[in-house]
């Protein structure tokens, strides 16, 4: 796993207080509910923090976003 991969399992598991994301991470973090509009926005903040990468929310639908996966995909593409 690439560092920003491990950061970004670092932010995603800080944010939502699940270590179970690190592990499964294709799982739907809004399904499950461990991530809401609100942690979702905390979590782009997070990375336009650690990386300086800028994501609004309205660029991407949720379910292109919704997984550890896609989000480390979503921020790799933007660097």
């Amino acid at each position: 796993m690439s560092n920003v991969s491990e950061q970004i399992v670092d932010l995603v598991v800080e944010i939502t207080g699940e270590d179970e994301v690190a592990d499964e991470r294709d799982m739907d973090l809004f399904e499950e509910e461990y991530l809401d509009s609100m942690a979702a926005i905390e979590l782009l903040v997070a990375i336009k923090d650690t990386f300086g990468v800028s994501i609004a929310p309205t660029e991407f639908e949720r379910d292109e976003m919704n997984t550890v996966n896609k989000i480390i995909a979503r921020v790799q593409e933007r660097m």
